[in-house]
């Protein structure tokens, strides 16, 4: 089945995670993604050697492209770039602020030459702000956003959320982005100019706490695995491991209250009546939970809160992630050899994406410049 992009040619200049994974989500779609890398190679690909020898993170978010080494300081490159962007309907850019516009490639110059190309740039710090000029990489937005100051636990201090959020959550945002401008295209014929950045991304994330903090006057404790707004949710201590659990409603609460603490006297007690008393008085409530789980093993409490619908989950290392019975992976064909993928998530028509090769340094560079060739 042909993907829903098939026909559509994006071109890119990235490096790092958020602009590639935006056109890893493209190419995955039928999109023709044409990454335009410098001779040593998007630098991502030596962040480490975990996959077949390769970088774990190119290997993720390169799929299904075609890599062409240019060298932007030489005008026959940068000739070619523009006669592949002619025909080109996205252009994705995450250089630094401003270097684009001075090679000739800004945003500006390509939708004015190009009116039906969406150039899409991608920066740490929003377009405008007194910061757009920094240099900005995924953990240190991480800290400037407080998503940092809100995650680990009091003992921990401030905290690095385990993966790349700001870089994954950015490059998601560009590709819908990117998609609603194509599909605005169909209406106008014109293309659009997007710009986001790691900050603004995740600052937006940040919503509840902010508001927490502006309208509350609380900063939000940290508070490790608990949600810091109902209870009981978190992380209790059966006999042999950790179970998270999570109550979400008066009604979760009295079935959990009763059919799994078994103790249906707790609902006179007025500490526990609503989420907002059972949140006031957290510590008691928790130490209740946890004399209940101390007396179970993780198979029991299971059993307990699948009987009673209660949803829970356990505390996975990666090997038991890689083990879990609800894991969905995939093949992705590498230059060293079939890698296995966590499968993307979107399951249309009972089927997930077909993923395309990744690329070797320029292994496309000669058919490109052939097949984009000054016409003589």
């Amino acid at each position: 089945m042909a993907g829903a992009l098939e026909g559509i040619l994006v071109v890119t200049l990235e490096q790092a995670v958020a602009a590639p994974l935006a056109s890893a989500r493209l190419a995955d779609a039928g999109a023709r993604v044409i990454k335009l890398e410098r001779p040593e190679g998007d630098f991502a690909r030596a962040y480490d050697a975990f996959a077949l020898g390769q970088s774990s993170y190119f290997v993720w978010i390169n799929r299904g492209k075609e890599s062409c080494t240019v060298d932007l300081k030489n005008p026959s490159d940068l000739a070619l770039v523009r006669r592949i962007l002619a025909g080109a309907d996205v252009f994705i850019q995450n250089l630094a602020p401003g270097a684009t516009a001075r090679l000739g490639l800004g945003s500006e110059e390509l939708r004015r030459e190009f009116p039906r190309l969406t150039v899409c740039d991608i920066s740490g710090f929003g377009h405008g702000s007194p910061d757009h000029d920094r240099k900005s990489y995924d953990l240190l937005v991480q800290a400037e956003t407080g998503l940092a100051g809100v995650t680990g636990s009091e003992a921990s201090g401030a905290t690095r959320v385990g993966v790349s959020v700001s870089d994954i959550s950015t490059g998601q945002a560009a590709y819908s982005a990117i998609l609603e401008a194509l599909f605005a295209r169909e209406r106008t014929g014109r293309g659009r100019h997007i710009q986001l950045s790691l900050f603004d991304t995740l600052a937006e994330f940040m919503n509840v706490p902010y508001l927490t903090h502006r309208y509350g006057g609380k900063e939000p404790p940290r508070i490790g695995l608990a949600h810091p707004s109902i209870a009981p949710y978190g992380v209790f201590h059966a006999l042999d491991g950790d179970v998270l659990i999570a109550i979400q409603n008066e009604r979760e609460w009295a079935v959990f209250r009763d059919e799994v603490l078994g103790d249906p006297a707790m609902a006179s007690d007025p500490r526990f009546t609503s989420n907002n008393d059972r949140v006031k008085n957290r510590p008691a409530l928790d130490g209740l939970v946890q004399e209940f789980f101390d007396k179970k093993s993780v198979a029991e409490m299971i059993e307990l809160l699948d009987r009673s619908r209660i949803a829970y989950g356990r505390v996975s290392t990666m090997a038991e992630l890689q083990s879990h019975r609800s894991l969905a992976t995939t093949d992705v064909q590498t230059p060293a050899g079939p890698v296995a993928l966590i499968a993307p998530t979107a399951i249309v028509d009972g089927k997930r994406p077909e993923l395309g090769r990744v690329p070797s340094i320029g292994e496309h560079s000669e058919a490109i410049r052939a097949e984009f060739a000054p016409k003589l």
